[in-house]
């Protein structure tokens, strides 16, 4: 996929706001390096190796980590629509284990949205199926008092 000015700005806005973060962040040497790419609908997804020191139960990837990678995903998704907001809550179903090393791909798009609150969708699939989705709400970051915006 070439990059369009779409795709120069998500990179922008993750590099400048995630530089850090364990699912996509360039500058975390220690994290899980995903790079995530839009799609032609809007959605964004990346490619997970699923390695074994990712194990919960044997043969399994730990539940957390299927968490934050649908989480990371709804917020790439949002750097894509050229958007920063934070997670407020996450709600994630488990429909199947994920098998360690065998590649598995996280999907995310956005559902609806209106500054300040933005609802997303993910989900994780594996060999063809969809083993675990996600649905979460974002608030704009300027709306949190926490990030320095204004409190409601």
């Amino acid at each position: 996929m070439s990059q369009t000015s779409g795709d120069l700005t998500f990179s922008a806005l993750r590099e400048q706001s995630h530089p850090d973060c364990f699912v996509c962040g360039p500058a975390n040497g220690g994290g899980l390096g995903l790079e995530f790419r839009l799609s032609h609908d809007g959605a964004v997804e990346a490619c997970f190796s699923c390695e074994p020191v990712f194990t919960g139960y044997p043969g399994m990837l730990h539940g957390g980590i299927i968490c934050a990678l649908l989480d990371g995903a709804m917020t790439n998704c949002l750097f894509a629509h050229g958007l920063a907001a934070v997670t407020v809550d996450l709600n994630v179903r488990f429909h199947h284990p994920v098998t360690v090393s065998l590649p598995a791909v996280v999907r995310a798009w956005l559902e609806s949205g209106g500054s300040p609150v933005h609802r997303l969708a993910a989900e994780v699939v594996q060999e063809g199926r969809v083993v675990a989705k996600g649905k979460a709400r974002f608030v704009d970051k300027q709306a949190m008092s926490w990030f320095g915006g204004n409190s409601r």
